[in-house]
């Protein structure tokens, strides 16, 4: 019997899912947006997986926010490990890995074979996380890809001071109020957010290449700014937010 193997990344936001065999082909991917009761939702997407590959046997791996609601898990693995082998099977290379969450944020220094050597973690505060754009994208009445395009498109931008994400609702308010252009405020809002990534980055021994995996990872102005605060290149793997599933999935091997 054909063996494959299962990797369910259960984040805040999005349930992320690889099935690979074991010659590390992918055969499947699945991104689906979390809902209310976790263990419902991995369950039906077991079934459905093994519907579809029907005959074989399955080894399932869990990582994330909500990996011990995964009840068929086999394993569970944390995000660090998984992020970091995950971008090093994806991209081949030793680096940081910088995972921008819908909850948490993550630096992750891996070496040879996706090896863990130093990582960082915010899981404290809302504004160095990609939850602090879709609040700000949310009150704003603006889409992610709006978002990127008002950041890009701007010259110039306005400092965002609050170090809290519901003070700098507040303060986004307060300019849009003094008729600061829009594009400014969004500017400075990506900003925000890039230097608490970078404050991260500087706070381990960090070397290139800078890898962005998580959702937040396809956002081109969050891309440009972290290449300006640090000077170095980012390299974006094809999929960057199953990079957690992908890793999980591996680990199961």
């Amino acid at each position: 019997m054909k063996r494959l193997f299962v990797g369910i990344d259960a984040g805040s936001t999005a349930v992320k899912v690889v099935v690979i065999d074991s010659e590390k082909r992918v055969l499947y991917t699945l991104i689906e947006d979390t809902k209310p009761f976790i263990e419902e939702q991995t369950g039906s997407i077991l079934k459905a997986i093994r519907e579809k590959f029907s005959g074989c046997e399955f080894f399932v791996t869990a990582t994330g926010y909500g990996a011990q609601l995964v009840k068929e898990a086999d394993k569970r693995v944390t995000e660090i490990s998984c992020h970091a082998r995950g971008a090093f099977f994806a991209t081949g290379k030793k680096g940081t890995v910088i995972d921008i969450g819908g909850q948490d944020s993550k630096v992750i220094v891996v070496g040879n074979d996706g090896q863990v050597l130093d990582f960082v973690m915010n899981d404290k505060c809302a504004a160095g996380t990609g939850r602090f754009l879709e609040n700000i994208a949310w009150r704003l009445k603006l889409s992610f890809k709006e978002m990127e395009e008002l950041a890009l498109s701007s010259r110039e931008e306005v400092s965002i001071s609050s170090t809290c994400a519901v003070f700098a609702e507040s303060e986004v308010i307060s300019m849009l109020a003094k008729g600061i252009e829009l594009k400014k405020i969004v500017k400075g809002i990506h900003r925000a957010l890039v230097k608490r990534i970078t404050a991260m980055l500087y706070s381990v021994s960090f070397f290139p290449p800078l890898i962005l995996s998580g959702g937040v990872a396809r956002n081109r102005a969050v891309q440009k700014m972290i290449e300006e605060e640090t000077g170095e290149k980012i390299i974006v793997p094809e999929n960057p937010q199953i990079t957690g599933a992908l890793g999980a999935a591996l680990s199961g091997l």
